[in-house]
């Protein structure tokens, strides 16, 4: 059995180990695959993992004996599920791996623009603490969370963690998602009638719904436009869902307080990115999900869905 991985180094920089899917067939691991490379490596197996490398209708169609797609992610817009479900080749993903890793990156952002810790350490290692006459300085305005309101744009494992995680922090937990909420999960919890309800109540939105063709740019010029000034934007599920030159411009126009993204429309960014240097913006790369626990259970899934395939019971299919 052939197995290729077309782009392990993410899931892997050398501080987890193969070995379980070594077990399984001739594996054959690449740190990263370029467009150009992806059929020329991929047309000889029987079991393809990927994380960001498509797969397109083409490379299926030209890998003949491939009969298994595993996506090393819980997204897997990357693979053309048409196409497989036309050449019978099954594609899984790896669901709630990082739900915890996800939600605590998410109040590190939080935390990051509500006390911009980075940047009064820097200030004291510069000196500025050592030149000022009082016991005591800020250079931003510190912000206490208690109290206020968590709009939670997208209830499932990592959104109910975050709303879990912001009520024990005393604040109000208001969430959003497509199906009807039932009974509230705990005090100080709403479900939000609407989209609108939680643009305009909310002091923290906090986005972790999927990127469908509803959701698309749902972060623009006029639901930015319904927000506080005081505001915060985060943004932990994909970078599409924001339209980055309208929060650019918001931001710029002090429309909302800040913003704090790990994901981005292009990743990585290209170097004239309308986010690049604008005021009270936070981004990271893409880094929520990788703590070496959250890694750890990715592999260990990839592995179990790639074993469960081999024994004809498959599961975490996304192309039924």
């Amino acid at each position: 059995m052939k197995i290729v991985v077309l782009d392990g180094y993410t899931l892997n920089p050398g501080d987890l180990s193969w070995q379980g899917l070594e077990h399984l067939g001739d594996v054959t691991v690449y740190d990263r695959t370029s467009q150009a490379d992806i059929i020329p490596r991929a047309k000889e197996a029987n079991l393809i993992l990927t994380n960001k490398t498509p797969i397109s209708a083409e490379t299926i169609q030209a890998c003949p004996k491939l009969k298994y797609i595993g996506v090393l992610a819980t997204g897997f817009d990357q693979v053309d599920i048409h196409s497989a479900i036309q050449h019978e080749v099954v594609v899984t993903n790896i669901p709630t791996y990082g739900t915890a890793s996800v939600a605590q990156f998410t109040f590190a952002l939080l935390l990051s623009l509500a006390h911009r810790v980075q940047k009064h350490s820097d200030a004291v290692h510069a000196g500025q603490w050592s030149e000022t006459s009082d016991f005591s300085f800020w250079l931003t305005p510190q912000i206490e969370l208690q109290g206020k309101t968590m709009g939670i744009i997208g209830y499932g494992a990592i959104g109910e963690q975050v709303g879990k995680i912001a009520n024990v922090m005393g604040m109000n937990v208001m969430a959003y998602r497509r199906s009807p909420g039932g009974t509230p999960p705990y005090e100080r919890f709403e479900w939000a009638t609407d989209l609108d309800q939680v643009f305009k109540c909310a002091d923290i939105v906090s986005l972790h719904c999927p990127l469908t063709t509803e959701t698309e740019g749902m972060i623009n010029r006029h639901t930015l436009s319904m927000m506080k000034k005081e505001a915060l934007l985060l943004n932990t599920a994909r970078g599409k869902l924001i339209v980055e030159e309208d929060l650019a411009k918001a931001l710029d126009e002090k429309r909302i307080a800040g913003a704090a993204l790990d994901v981005l429309s292009t990743e990585p960014p290209q170097a004239e990115h309308p986010l690049y240097g604008v005021k009270n913006c936070i981004m990271t790369p893409h880094m929520a999900w990788a703590s070496v626990e959250a890694r750890t259970r990715l592999m260990n899934i990839a592995v179990n869905n790639a074993y469960q395939f081999l024994q004809g019971d498959p599961i975490n299919v996304v192309n039924r």
